[in-house]
């Protein structure tokens, strides 16, 4: 088993983060602050930003959702200690691709680094690298979840700006950029969006998908869309977890509001460890989850490997 530099690094993963109100009423060093502890303890930490960054552009028509976040939004995001997010998903195109250029353009003014778009196919599934500890890290993001109407505009395909999509044929695009990472990497994660709105076991597709990316190198792969906390565990010899939840959302109260942080150690391509940081959505920030509740919330993720097929 490839160790790379032998020295382990920590990934944290949170779920769905968007900014409709009333998160737009925090200051930015409030959204992740009651997470904030358990996201820069990890070397790497992650989560999916569902929305363009942009005060420009045309909302899609027809859509019933579209989600827009002000300029402030990478401004939060790098206060809150994330390093990395994705915006692979089926509301990064909300606004058109005024709006993907505007996020683009402002992450990188704000040093937030974006996978899972671009302005073009080559970009929106080139991986973001960075080393920690010696360790090669490559991260990639790509979404499953796209309204079917909305692919020849959504999609990232030649020189179009657009998302990494991984529905059909551009599933095998995915693969191919994860072997090519694999190459030159010590550790591969991929953060995906996929499944069905509150469904707590995954669909076959991402059982399949979560196998060949796997199977073509990725030793981590964690996703989110459903809204609440899927299984998470080992497949093989790499980290899947299907559901990370809302994490920054807007909605409060219920199964929607269960959530945390997905912790993982790896030392190159060995997963040393894995585990769930519970917090409970309240004012639409995560807060965490102290004392008998945590445990149970810890054992109720657990049983959720059973249906996943995962191992613990």
């Amino acid at each position: 088993m490839r160790l790379g530099s032998g020295n382990p690094v920590t990934f944290a993963f949170g779920g769905d983060v968007i900014f409709e109100e009333p998160i737009r009423s925090y200051a930015p060093a409030e959204v992740f602050a009651p997470m904030r502890r358990a996201l820069r303890s990890a070397d790497v930490a992650m989560v999916n930003l569902e929305t363009p960054v942009s005060e420009r552009g045309t909302p899609i028509a027809g859509k019933e959702y579209v989600f827009r976040a002000p300029p402030w939004a990478f401004d939060a995001i790098r206060r809150g200690g994330i390093d990395v997010v994705t915006v692979a998903n089926n509301h990064g195109m909300d606004y058109g691709p005024a709006a993907m250029r505007d996020t683009l353009r402002l992450a990188r003014r704000a040093g937030v680094p974006v996978v899972g778009a671009g302005l073009d196919e080559q970009q929106a599934f080139r991986p973001w690298r960075t080393t920690v500890n010696g360790q090669r890290i490559a991260v990639l993001g790509a979404t499953q979840v796209i309204d079917e109407e909305l692919l020849p505009m959504w999609e990232a395909r030649g020189d179009r700006v657009g998302v990494a999509s991984a529905k059909y044929d551009m599933e095998d695009r995915l693969v191919r950029a994860v072997r090519q990472a694999r190459r030159t990497s010590d550790t591969v994660v991929v953060y995906l969006h996929w499944g069905e709105e509150l469904r707590d076991c995954p669909l076959d597709r991402q059982v399949s998908l979560a196998e060949r990316l796997t199977g073509a190198g990725a030793d981590i792969v964690v996703g989110s869309h459903a809204h609440i906390l899927l299984g998470g565990g080992r497949l093989g010899r790499a980290f899947v977890d299907y559901g990370l939840g809302n994490f920054v959302f807007y909605q409060d109260g219920g199964v929607v509001s269960q959530t945390g942080v997905v912790q993982v150690t790896a030392t190159g391509r060995r997963i040393d460890g894995y585990r769930l940081l519970p917090a409970q959505i309240s004012g639409a920030l995560p807060r965490p989850v102290t004392g008998a509740e945590r445990q149970r919330r810890i054992a109720a993720w657990g049983a959720l490997r059973d249906c996943a097929g995962l191992d613990r």
